[in-house]
């Protein structure tokens, strides 16, 4: 086999104008995720659907949190607890709502909360983001309280550990504490027939009711 080197052992200059070959891996598969995902969020602000949005926690039991009580939040006189995720495997259907005082959307839907607690039986628990205790209160007190418990996300750790891509966000749980449905955006008149009342019924184990799940 012929030697590239000269007698010397040095080697041969490098073409006028040649440029080293780097490994472009790197850079490729970064940029490529990110235009995956970018996608992903595309296809679902595009249809109108934000509850097409991909959760990797469907079908997987809730994540361990402790979500401690709002404070001052009083019912009837008494405080209203926080919950864990413990609470959510007592062998009850549930509903998690992660909402905030400073979202317009949140008001928007909370009379449809009502709602669905009404016409499902099935307790509501409710996660205060980011909020300002007194704040919270008062969005509350003026557009109702739904919730069985009320905790709190200070510091929005524990929505990230939900997967939460923003306020408001609701999850339907089997009564083995597994999440079985998720909905992202504020729920309307539509996705509460059509959508959250169907997945609830159907974690309970009776037929589904409305327009069947897609």
């Amino acid at each position: 086999m012929s030697d590239a080197s000269d007698s010397t052992g040095a080697q041969p200059p490098s073409e006028p104008g040649a440029k080293p070959r780097r490994n472009l891996t790197w850079v490729v598969l970064p940029v490529a995720i990110f235009a995956v995902l970018v996608a992903l969020f595309g296809f679902a602000l595009t249809t109108g659907d934000p509850s097409r949005l991909p959760s990797a926690l469907i079908g997987k039991p809730v994540p361990a949190t402790e979500f401690p009580a709002l404070a001052g939040l009083l019912e009837h006189g008494a405080p209203v607890d926080g919950f864990t995720s413990k609470t959510l495997a007592g062998g009850d259907v549930s509903v998690v709502n992660f909402w905030a005082s400073w979202c317009a959307e949140c008001a928007t839907e909370q009379d449809l909360l009502g709602e669905l607690k009404e016409r499902t039986k099935v307790p509501l628990y409710g996660v205060n983001y980011k909020d300002k205790p007194d704040s919270a209160r008062r969005f509350l007190g003026r557009y109702g309280n739904p919730f069985t418990a009320v905790g709190t996300d200070d510091s929005g750790r524990k929505a990230i550990e939900w997967g939460v891509y923003g306020m408001p966000e609701t999850f339907v749980v089997n009564g083995k504490g597994e999440i079985v449905y998720k909905h992202v955006g504020a729920i309307t008149p539509a996705s509460l027939t059509d959508k959250l009342i169907p997945a609830i019924e159907q974690a309970k184990g009776a037929p589904k009711v409305g327009s069947a799940l897609n």
